[in-house]
């Protein structure tokens, strides 16, 4: 089973509401676009904060592969 920390971020004011947005856009979106917009919510994070590339697409859910 796997935890999504999604609602975390979604409603953590340490996360810009730039990336919010674009973390409630990859909640509401379609299966065939969700990928993409976890990617780009990721990539936004990992710009932000000082935090293992990993650790942060873990926290996402998309695996250790890939980059930020």
């Amino acid at each position: 089973m796997a935890l999504s920390l999604m609602p975390l971020l979604i409603h953590s004011e340490a996360v810009s509401p730039e990336v919010r947005a674009v973390i409630k856009a990859a909640d509401r979106s379609p299966a065939d676009r969700r990928l993409a917009e976890l990617e780009a919510a990721a990539h936004l994070l990992y710009r932000e904060v000082t935090i293992d590339c990993r650790d942060l697409r873990d926290l996402f859910g998309l695996g250790s592969k890939g980059d930020c």
